[in-house]
């Protein structure tokens, strides 16, 4: 196959290839028995054919081989040799023999142009390196399957199907990328698939897949599956004009829906298809396609997503949109040559002269980044094709213009015996002699000379009159070669150009001083520092300097002189603490130059030196146009500073020639900028946005926690702005490319790059500059200086993310920093514990958390760990440790003692480990009150003497009834009583008794009338007897459920149970009427301090129980909030059962009745719920409305156990069940909030 500017064409036996100035390069595919001829030609720039030819394979010569034939027109024949065996593969040795990069070069009459390369490969195809998978795949599913292999030329993939060529249908769809996939599978799809790869050099097969296919939804890992992309699209790269198939394939249950959008909000092209159902297939990409193209897949029915994104480049290969033109110019005229080239990305031009890379000098010169070819003082030697290459990835363009030169008879010929003599450091003299051919025609001479040295020199030139030969040429530089030729002019043109002749001008005195900066190690020392002079400034190699140093403005003068090769210099045996003067002069072969300004200095005191550091050493300041680049070394025992602070300034023109005033000596508000303060580490930094060839003068000191120390200072010029007469230097090299940063652990990363693509400059090292990112802090910049193409770069901080960038160095030349690149260091454990642990108690069972995250977490805090005891001398190990969410920062432990001093610490975990714990920090629990200490054995003991106060009540009122003959009704409670008010109860009394009437109890009730009735239903409703609080102090399992009737018929009575009072045995039995129930709206506290107020009053009056000493179990109910019934108060005891009589002064009673309220009867068809507490503690309860039936909530959570969040979060402590559990001390709960 050919490739013509990285197209293919099929090649047959034998085919032939034009190379030329083209569009390239060309690639040339040899197959098994296949041959190509090379044809070079001139192009569309001549007419003819070339009068000769010159080949050259991979930039060398020719080389003899038997398939690399020339033949008699010029071109070149390649076939491709084959192995004796018949195999049809290529001869051994014959891929290094016949593989290259040809090109040619054709001679026509106007010059030598060079053709574009053509690369010649042998076809190949390797064996696969991926081979397709079975799977299983259900029922209208999609099935893919995928290989890969390369070869040369690119081999065509198909697909079989139990060794069958697939057949084209809708649903098969075959990317050019080697991927099968199968839309819609059904049981006809069933078979072993393999991939066919095929290609001019041969056939290969893959290996066979099996796809079974089974119904749908019988896959258990597909069944309700999220959105999941199976193949994602991936980035691509193409020339312009080739097609790209973006693959994207999703799997859900059931099947997503698949879409296409670029990122940056375009629409997609109209020219973009879908192909199959979900891959975009663009036929022909341009550069105008390039983008970011998201495959999102959604699911049915769903908010259910997926994406993947690939970007997509279109390189559009290099195209000559304005081409050079041909042109005819006489001798000693100026002709130009302009190209303009389209391309992405933007091509880079560089131009031929005869097939070579043409050089700049003086007379040629390429303007408008390589756009345009100036060539001036046209000579015979200038004649020739010019060409225009562009070039970038996608490939190369070519255009080619002849120069022809004109030259007319009766020219004269060119002067001879050119002669230049140095005059001075500036001035030569330049003699010449007549031309020796019509030298009577000569009407004047032109006289041209730039430097020999360099690149891209400028030429100038002088015009002399006919009547000298010779010229004093000034206003040159010292020390410097430079190039003459002369020209001779008639009326008919110019004669050809004398033969150069080179000279070297004269050294002369330095044109400035050094730059002096200045510091002190000690008090008795000032050391100067400066850098070597230009080549520009020395006017010559300097040999010497003249160092001059005296005290203040004293007369007395002190000198040195140090080699050329020196630059620093150590005063010794000074005074402390005075102030000198320090300036310095270089010289060359003609002397010194004019010396520096004095720079005033004072040296260290010898007191007071325990604090105050030492000025930086080595100051140096390397001036340029508009920045000053300034560099030192620390100080004596550097480890005593903090950092250091730079100030700098712009002097003024007033100031310049006074050298009396003291450098440094101001105060930080007379400096135009600073102090900025740089780390200890940095030992560089760069002034920018400067004017060029103002004097600035620069400060730095190092300081410490106590000081700022001595300074160091300098003062200088930065560069002049180059004048537009002089040549324009050469741009710096291009920054590095391709730099990538990789973590390396958590305080280092690697930094890795290549050579700039394009650049002349000879790199000879980099720098890399870093930071924290998004910091813009100069103090936290940091500069290393590698000779490689990379480093590894320590003293991170873990968890950090940096910014990189990184900038190439020339010879006396840098160029720019390039695009930053951002990395983050690996996370590692915390450096510190949580920081402002705050401890305080909130009952005497409770403490409450607060603490803020660590200040150096190292990584995302993932949990906190919380170890206390009331014990600090025992080992961790002994401790009780809790743990909360990292994202939680307060909690309260439970389950504490009271009036107990508790110590805690806490660390902080993340992924990798934790960190250190705190300090101990203690703190003692709130002692218990006499409310605390009402627990439930207390509120049960009142409880039972509330039912003994009760049964003299009812003993009273059974033996008043038998006396009186008449029933005698008590009052009951006022409907205005306040609650609260226990003295508005009137308590229960028994009446005479009265055999035919019926027993009633009227205690604590509102009075009814007499012929009232309980409703039948009312009789039939069961009452849930409840609990004081939210549990007993014995297990509720070992309870049975005790019952009185009170009106069941053939149940044992109330005079039954009083066996030694007399209570009649028959008649109507007393019932439980609406009386007994309090008015809707009074509650808990309304009845209980009623009860409680009665067993207190009647403490001081109790009589001796009756002679009877009836055995009766009384049960009291207490309800928090009648009125949560749906505000009726129709509640009723009905079938309670009698139990075996306890005597009433038994102890048990208080544990056993206390632990039997929570097994009461159920209160149908009220909804009324279980008790809670609705707070931590002993003494508050809250009834909430729950369905009778509903399980226990947390069934196996213990009170002791429960995770109480903080307020704000919806969580409560919910009671266990049952609700009388005792309580389980082991480990303390703990409640936490974010």
């Amino acid at each position: 196959c050919l490739l013509a500017a990285r197209g293919e064409l099929p090649l047959p036996q034998e085919t032939t290839v034009q190379l030329s100035c083209d569009a390239g390069p060309l690639q040339v595919i040899l197959g098994p028995e296949q041959a190509a001829v090379l044809n070079c030609s001139l192009g569309a720039a001549a007419a003819g054919p070339p009068t000769s030819v010159t080949w050259s394979k991979d930039g060398e010569a020719l080389p003899e081989h038997d398939h690399l034939h020339l033949l008699p027109s010029g071109s070149l024949r390649l076939s491709q040799p084959l192995a004796p065996d018949g195999s049809g593969e290529a001869a051994p040795g014959a891929v290094g023999a016949i593989e290259g990069s040809y090109s040619c070069l054709a001679h026509g009459p106007l010059g030598v142009v060079a053709s574009q390369a053509a690369v010649v490969r042998l076809a190949t195809l390797a064996d696969f390196s991926l081979h397709p998978e079975s799977q299983v795949v259900e029922e209208n599913g999609t099935a893919r399957f995928e290989c890969h292999t390369q070869g040369l030329p690119a081999p065509v993939i198909t697909w079989e199907k139990d060794q069958v060529t697939l057949p084209e249908e809708p649903r098969l769809i075959t990317l050019p990328n080697g991927v099968l996939q199968i839309l819609d599978v059904q049981r006809s799809d069933t078979g072993s698939y393999r991939c066919v790869a095929t290609n001019v050099a041969r056939r290969r097969l893959s290996q066979e897949a099996l796809l079974s296919v089974v119904p749908r939804g019988s896959l258990a890992s597909t069944r309700g599956q999220d959105v999941v992309i199976v193949a994602a699209p991936e980035n691509t790269t193409v020339v312009s004009g080739q097609s790209v198939v973006m693959e994207c394939v999703a799997s859900a249950d059931p099947t997503p829906f698949v879409s296409w959008v670029r990122q940056d909000g375009k629409p997609i092209s109209t020219d973009v298809v879908v192909l199959g159902r979900t891959n975009l297939l663009i036929a022909s990409a341009q550069p105008r396609h390039s983008g970011v193209y998201v495959c999102r897949a959604n699911k049915p029915r769903t908010r259910d997503f997926a994406t993947a994104a690939a970007e997509l480049r279109v390189l559009g290969a290099p195209a000559i949109s304005q081409a050079p033109e041909a042109l005819s110019r006489t001798r000693a005229s100026t002709a130009r040559f302009v190209c303009r080239a389209s391309g992405e990305p933007r091509p880079a031009l560089r131009w031929l002269h005869d097939g070579a890379p043409l050089r700049p000098n003086g007379r040629v010169r390429v303007q408008g980044g390589g756009g345009s070819l100036v060539i001036t003082q046209i000579g015979l030697q200038d004649a020739g094709y010019y060409q225009c290459v562009a070039e970038n990835g996608a490939g190369t363009a070519c255009a080619a213009a002849p120069l022809a030169v004109v030259v007319r008879e009766g020219l004269p010929s060119a002067p001879t015996r050119v002669t230049a003599t140095p005059l001075s450091s500036s001035a030569v003299l330049v003699a010449w002699e007549r031309p020796e051919l019509h030298s009577e025609q000569i009407i004047g001479f032109s006289l041209h000379y730039q430097k020999a040295r360099g690149m891209d020199n400028v030429e100038y030139q002088f015009a002399v009159n006919n009547d000298t030969t010779e010229l004093q040429v000034r206003d040159l530089e010292p020390n410097t070669d430079y190039e003459f030729y002369v020209v001779a002019y008639s009326q008919l043109g110019a004669s050809r150009t004398s033969t150069p002749t080179l000279v070297h001008t004269l050294d002369d005195v330095p044109s400035t001083a050094p730059q002096l900066s200045l510091s002190s190690p000690n008090p008795s020392e000032i050391r100067l520092a400066w850098l070597p002079l230009p080549p520009s400034l020395s006017n010559g190699q300097v040999v010497k300097y003249k160092v001059e140093y005296g005290l203040g403005k004293e007369d007395q003068i002190f000198s040195a002189e140090v080699p050329g090769n020196e630059t620093q210099l150590t005063l010794h045996s000074l005074l402390p603490n005075k102030g000198y003067r320090v300036r310095i002069a270089a010289g060359t072969g003609a002397g010194y130059g004019a010396p520096s300004q004095w720079v005033q200095h004072r040296t260290p005191s010898v007191h007071n030196q325990s604090h105050v550091p030492f000025a930086p050493a080595e100051l140096k300041v390397r001036a340029r146009m508009e920045s000053l680049v300034v560099s030192w070394q620390p100080p004596p025992h550097p480890t005593q500073i903090s950092g250091y602070k730079l100030y700098w300034r712009e002097v003024g023109a007033d100031e310049e020639a006074d050298g009396d005033h003291p450098l440094g000596g101001r105060g930080d508000q007379e400096w135009d900028v600073g102090p900025v303060r740089l780390k200890k580490k940095v030992k560089q930094y760069e002034l920018t946005r400067l004017v060029p060839g103002q004097l600035y003068e620069v400060k730095l000191v190092a300081f410490n926690k106590h000081e700022d120390g001595y300074a160091a200072v300098w003062k200088g010029k930065t560069e002049k702005a180059p004048t537009p007469d002089l040549p324009i230097q050469r741009g710096p090299p291009l920054p590095p490319a391709h730099v990538h940063a990789e973590s390396n652990s958590s305080t280092s990363i690697w930094l890795r790059w290549k050579k700039p693509d394009f650049t002349t400059v000879k790199i000879v090292n980099y720098t890399v500059r870093f930071s924290p990112w998004g910091l813009r802090n100069a103090s936290l910049v940091t500069y290393y200086t590698s000779p490689g193409e990379d480093i590894l770069i320590g003293g991170l901080k873990p968890f950090t993310k940096y910014e990189f960038a990184v900038q190439s160095h020339g010879v006396d030349m840098d160029g720019p920093f390039g695009s930053v690149v951002e990395r983050s260091t690996l996370p590692d454990r915390p450096s510190t514990p949580p920081s402002d642990l705050r401890l305080s108690p909130l009952t005497p069972s409770t403490v409450r958390l607060h603490w803020c995250p660590p200040t150096e977490p190292n990584g995302e805090i993932v949990e906190y760990l919380i170890l206390y005891s009331n014990n600090h001398s025992q080992p961790e190990h002994q401790w009780t440790l809790l743990t909360t969410e990292g994202n939680i920062f307060s909690a309260e432990v439970h389950g504490l003692e009271s009036d107990t001093r508790y110590f805690f610490k806490m660390g902080a975990r993340t992924e990798v480990g934790p960190g250190p714990f705190s300090h101990l920090q203690d703190v003692i629990t709130l002692q218990e009150r006499l409310s605390d200490s009402l627990d439930v054995h207390s509120v049960t003991g009142i409880i039972v003497g509330v039912c003994l106060g009760l049964l003299c009540l009812l003993a009273c009122m059974c033996a008043g009834l038998r006396r009186s003959p008449h029933r005698e009704s008590l009052p009951g409670l006022s409907s205005t009583a306040t609650t609260g008010n226990p003295a508005l109860y009137s308590r229960a009394r028994l009446g005479p008794p009265s055999p035919p009437a019926a027993h009633e109890l009227e205690s604590l009730v509102h009075p009814r009338p007499q012929d009232w009735s309980p409703p039948l239903s009312d009789l039939e409703d069961r009452a849930e007897v409840h609990s004081l609080m939210g549990g007993g102090v014995s297990d509720g399992r070992s309870h049975s459920k005790r019952k009185i009737s009170w009106a069941q018929p053939g149940g044992p009575t109330w005079a039954g149970s009083w066996a030694g009072c007399e209570l009649p045995q028959a008649g109507p039995r007393p019932a439980v009427t609406r009386a007994l129930l309090p008015p809707a709206g009074t509650g808990q506290t309304l009845l209980l301090q009623a009860l409680v107020y009665d067993a207190i009053k009647g403490n001081g009056r109790k009589k001796a129980p009756p002679a009877c000493r009836n055995q009766v179990e009384a049960e009291v109910i207490v309800h928090s909030d009648f009125s949560a019934s749906n505000g009726s108060p129709d509640l009723h005891f009905q079938d309670l059962e009698p139990e075996s009589p306890l005597p009433v002064e038994a102890p048990d009673l208080t544990s056993a009745g206390a632990g039997g309220l929570g097994q009461g009867a159920d209160w149908p068809d009220r909804g009324l719920g279980g008790c809670e507490p609705a707070a931590p503690g002993p003494d508050k309860l809250s009834c909430l409305p729950e369905v009778a039936s509903a399980p226990c909530p947390f069934p196996d959570l213990l009170p002791s156990e429960a995770l109480e969040e903080a307020p704000g979060n919806s969580c409560q402590p919910k009671a266990p069940c049952p609700l009388g559990a005792s309580p389980s001390p082991p480990r303390a709960p703990v409640s936490s909030s974010a």
